[in-house]
């Protein structure tokens, strides 16, 4: 029977206007390193620093907190990328050949990335360019001339095109063909072979009309463009790979693919030259790969650097990704775990220096950006202040801390600088340091916590724009592996030739996959924090400011309860060292507690004043105190049929024959039970009621939407017993005048075990409990109806606000809980939320979300809206992340829908899994391996880059008016449709591309309807998760294709329509 519910006519305008103050959805920053990067350019008067990747973005980095980001129109690789020093432009060269001219442009006084002009060469014609218009084939290499104003690029057809950079236009009669630069060469050096494509283009740094042009076949030569000829020639026969023009001018140095470097004089004479200076091959004699860039810079000392990429032993060492630092006798073999994409050195640029002098090196790989000093002896590595790699090991967990106080942020980072402490001697410093940021200081210290493949836990620094590596936490050492024995076979391998050194710190692969970190927790309050992992192994560690050697107390809880017809077929446990082990200034491991069988921790939570820790795993939940070191309660959540949860994650023997035969029982069941509520069904009761609802119902009062149907869940489905919640509450259990100490936990059967705890009280004003044991009793059991999984539990108190942390309120941190009226507990299953009073534990409200939205639920926080109308004002609000995608924000404890936000695609199962929540309104999730993108719920709480950068325009340069004609430029590469600047003129006036006509002003706004428009680095990217990846998100992805492909023509059809919006 349909049920038809009325509500109140209209919205409260009131409660509208308070919604816009409180909640606006935002992607705000991109942090973590580039995925796919394929170009890197750097500006030496600006100090700032570009990269581009193969989807399309761009990114430019200064000064910390100093960031732009852009995306090219079409999702084609950036092949390289040039500034125009000191103008805030950058010229970048796609792999379709395509030219595209950005420009860093201010508006009230922040600035950001837009895209002025773009060029397409037309394609390789069939007649003659003499006799018709100028074309081009592919473009292989880019130079910028004359300040920037006017660009050289070389062609695969070996021909070199000047192009106008300000207007993007070739300039005819200035095409310089390789039979011009034939005449030059002597006839037997032609043989009639081609010369190839242009493989380099180089500047004279004093001498703006002189060209050196390198072409494959080995050919070098000095091209005069004031008097249209060669002034020397090279006669190279070795396949040219790279050259680069010492700054005098009076010497080159050409690379080529044989492994071979060759030093050329280029003095005053006419004569062809034959024979290079010196010619070398550094790894020889043996065959080499060959040297793709080389860079020659000289000192005031009188030496220089010779700086190269590659060139190592073909056969020994072909697989290594090197770049050689050669000094005057001094040889560094930089030996790195990833793919060399470019580098560059820091050093002066300006002609009337005579010397390079060159400070630092920076090296970009595909998966991180390394720097090094070249000025201090050793040339170490800089610590880099953002773009470090989030993925050095997989990110298997994360979570986050708000409102550090500031002695543990300060312990925190001592402990990160004391291990990696930098030369007393060294003067390096971050050499990109472009523009200011013009953000305010962060109010709070924000920790965002990464746990990761190889058992580490990283904490970094998220308080602003600049993701900061503060410290790194290690569990590896606790448990014996063989690491420490292929590391000393690695290092008496590397004493010979050629001398390696290890730089960088991207190292994907894992000594042992039980190591992975599966959840953190950390008390900000007392500096404890619990490390669980893959192998069942529970971490208690607490933070000391000295480094100490100590025995870690081993503990096991056996979750079972010795219930018979279970044998473990997963992974065996790790085992740990035994006897007193050093450990180093920060979190030290007091107590292991290993859950047996040993599977995956699945949830964990910590409540330090009262010294207890839970963790659960698939086959069910225990409580320890780790004061005493004693376990205090095991339980059993296993269902007798489910057997899959004793295989484990890394086991092989999972029954494809039983997966399937549980999938078609429950296909049958549904049809079987659907045909009967169709055949019970009285038809013409159905079309009376609607009928009398027709002629009942106004047609101005809103109706609640028709829910769908949901079919519980069986009880003997696979992984029922996994434990996806614990919570610690005080709270009313057994009866509504005492409260007292309880820890709830939720499975993934939609069972909700709620235990009163019996805890010793602290003395007053004691930090510890007495010694006596802690004991535990089963207060409440629920069910839910359709066997949900919970995924989350949180009580409220008398104000309907949730509970403090551990410590806040007996430290006066935070307004102590209503303990007088009635407290209520939250439980969010996949499918609902429902509010249930305490302690008699009946139902007060819910929202079915999968019945109103069709979709599930798989991530939750309370979280705090402030007001940004009211300082004083602030909700407490439940957010929600679903299997669409999708963020919702509910009211507590009414659980009354609020707004609701397009998020992460829907296929990005791995972005899902890994979102999480704030406690003041923002979020992250990854977007691709390396990259979290940051987002805000809140009006009032956001974090985006806002910065400056000081530009000197040349006097001449012609101010383009003919501006992109296109939508508001996507400022961010995760697409977030950002504040631009109409393009028009920079004097302020509409350009006339975009002029409606002289009586028709510009809207000086629009809105754009919240949409998701996700980055093109998170588009059909594997993430390498073993976090909450679960079996519904996969049947949720290969069970909607039909549905997928709608919303994403949807989608097309938003953005084309938000192309029309002009954002000003």
């Amino acid at each position: 029977m349909m049920k038809f519910r009325f509500r109140r006519q209209g919205a409260d305008p009131q409660r509208e206007k308070l919604k816009q103050e409180l909640f606006a959805f935002n992607k705000t920053v991109e942090h973590g390193f580039p995925n796919q990067p394929s170009a890197l350019a750097f500006d030496p008067e600006l100090r700032i620093m570009a990269i581009g990747t193969r989807s399309g973005a761009v990114k430019i980095y200064g000064a910390p907190g100093v960031e732009f980001t852009g995306l090219h129109r079409d999702t084609a690789t950036v092949t390289q990328m040039h500034f125009l020093p000191g103008q805030g432009r950058l010229l970048t060269l796609l792999d379709d050949s395509s030219l595209h001219l950005w420009e860093i442009v201010h508006h009230n006084g922040c600035a950001h990335l837009e895209e002025a002009l773009s060029f397409q060469p037309p394609s390789r014609p069939g007649f003659d360019c003499a006799s018709g218009p100028l074309s081009l084939a592919r473009v292989t290499v880019v130079l910028l001339l004359a300040a920037g104003d006017l660009a050289a690029l070389g062609t695969e057809g070996g021909s070199v095109f000047f192009l106008d950079v300000p207007t993007l236009t070739l300039l005819e009669g200035q095409t310089l063909a390789p039979d011009d630069v034939l005449r030059s060469v002597p006839d037997d050096y032609r043989c009639g072979k081609a010369l190839g494509p242009v493989e380099s283009l180089q500047g004279h740094l004093r001498d703006p009309t002189k060209i050196l042009i390198g072409y494959s076949r080995g050919l070098l030569v000095i091209w005069n463009r004031a008097a249209q000829c060669a002034d020397r020639v090279f006669l190279g026969n070795q396949q040219l790979e790279s050259l680069c023009w010492e700054r005098s001018g009076n010497t080159l140095v050409s690379s080529h693919s044989d492994g071979s470097y060759a030093v050329w004089s280029a003095g005053a004479g006419g004569s062809p030259v034959t024979q290079p200076t010196v010619a070398t091959t550094p790894y020889g004699p043996f065959p080499c790969k060959a040297i793709n860039k080389i860079l020659w810079r000289n000192c005031a000392s009188g030496d220089h650097f010779i700086i190269f990429s590659g060139g190592m032993p073909r056969a020994s060492y072909g697989d290594r990704h090197c770049v050689s630092v050669l000094r005057a006798e001094t040889l560094v073999t930089l030996d790195f775990t990833s793919r060399i994409i470019d580098f560059f050195t820091v050093h002066s640029t300006r002609p009337e220096d005579e010397f390079d002098e060159p400070q630092a090196l920076a090296v970009l790989l595909e998966e991180e950006l390394v720097v090094l000093d070249l000025q201090t002896p050793g040339w170490p590595a800089v610590p880099a202040p953002y773009l470090a790699p989030l993925h050095s090991s997989a990110i298997t967990c994360s979570a986050h801390v708000a409102n550090v106080p500031a002695k543990l942020w300060a312990r925190i980072v001592s402990a990160g600088e004391q291990q990696s402490p930098q030369p007393a001697s060294s003067a390096s410093s971050w050499p990109i340091t472009g523009g200011r940021n013009l953000a305010q200081e962060p109010s709070q210290r924000g920790l965002l916590l990464t746990g990761h493949e190889d058992g580490t836990v990283r904490f970094w620094d998220a308080s602003g724009v600049a993701l900061r590596p503060l410290y790194k936490l290690s569990t590896a050492g606790l448990f014996q592996t063989d690491c420490e024995h292929a590391d000393s076979l690695a290092q008496a391998a590397e004493d010979d030739w050629p001398p390696f050194r290890k730089v960088g710190c991207f190292d994907p692969y894992s000594d042992d996959p039980r190591l992975g970190v599966q959840k953190v927790a950390l008390c900000k309050y007392t500096a404890q924090m619990v490390v669980a992992g893959t192998a069942g192994q529970v971490l208690v560690l607490e933070l000391s400011d000295v480094p100490s050697e100590q025995a870690v107390s081993v503990a096991s809880v056996d979750l079972l309860q010795d219930r018979e017809g279970f044998t473990w077929k997963g992974h065996e446990r790790l085992s740990p060292r035994t006897g007193p082990l050093p450990w180093p200034a920060g979190f030290q491991p007091r107590v292991l507690v290993q859950c047996l069988p040993p599977a995956a921790v699945t949830a964990v939570t910590l409540h330090a004043e009262w010294s207890l820790v839970a963790f659960g795993t698939s086959h069910g939940f225990g409580l320890f105190d780790y004061q005493r070191k004693s376990p205090v309660l095991a339980r059993c959540t296993l269902h007798p049929n489910d057997s899959l949860a004793m295989e484990g994650p890394l086991s092989r023997v999972k029954s494809l024959k039983k997966s399937l035969r549980q999938s078609f029982r429950r296909i049958r069941k549904s049809r079987v039970s659907g045909k009967k509520r169709a055949a019970n069904a009285n038809s013409k009761l159905q079309e009376a009621n609607a009928q009398l609802a027709e002629q009942a119902c106004p047609h101005d009062v809103e109706m609640t939407p028709v829910q769908r149907r949901i079919e519980p869940r069986s009880a003997d489905d696979s992984l029922s017993g996994v434990v996806r919640c614990l919570y610690f509450a005080d709270t009313f259990l057994r009866d509504a005048a005492h409260h007292g100490p309880t820890m709830w936990a939720g499975t993934n059967s939609g069972s909700v075990f709620a235990y009163a705890l019996e805890v010793p009280a602290a003395a007053a004003g004691g930090e510890k409990r007495p010694e006596r044991a802690v004991e535990a009793v089963l207060g409440k059991e629920v069910q839910l109806m359709h066997r949900a999984p919970v995924v989350a539990i949180a009580v409220l108190d008398g104000r309907g606000r949730p509970l403090p942390e551990p410590y806040e309120a007996s430290r006066d941190l935070a307004q102590a809980p209503d303990m007088q009226g009635g407290h209520a507990v939250l439980i969010a299953s996949e499918e609902q939320f429902k509010v249930f009073t305490l302690p008699k534990v009946s139902a007060k409200t819910k929202f079915k979300l999968t019945a109103h939205e069709g979709c599930r639920v798989r991530k939750v926080a309370l979280a705090t809206f402030a007001s940004v109308a009211c300082e004083d004002y602030a909700e407490t609000c439940l957010a929600c992340l679903t299997n669409l995608g999708d963020v919702h924000v509910f009211s507590v404890p009414g659980l009354r829908p609020q707004v609701h936000y397009s998020c992460i695609r829907k296929e990005d199962i791995s972005g899902i899994a890994s979102c999480v929540f704030t406690r003041h309104g923002q979020g992250f999730y990854l977007i691709s391996p390396s990259e979290f993108e940051r987002f805000s719920l809140s009006a009032r709480n956001i974090t985006e880059p806002l910065c400056s950068l000081d530009i000197s325009w040349p006097r001449d340069t012609t101010r383009t008016s003919h501006r992109l004609r296109e939508s508001p430029k996507l400022s961010q590469a995760n697409g977030t449709p950002g504040v631009v600047l109409a393009p028009g003129s920079r004097d302020g006036s509409p350009g006339p591309a975009h002029s409606k006509g002289a009586d028709t002003p510009e809207p000086p706004e629009a809105t754009l309807s919240p949409m998701s428009i996700d980055s093109a680095t998170s588009a059909d990217t594997t993430l390498d998760t073993t976090g909450d990846v679960t079996v519904e998100d996969v049947k949720d992805f290969l069970g909607s294709s039909e549905e997928s492909e709608k919303n994403l023509r949807n989608l097309a059809e938003d953005e084309a329509r938000a192309c029309a919006i002009l954002i000003k």
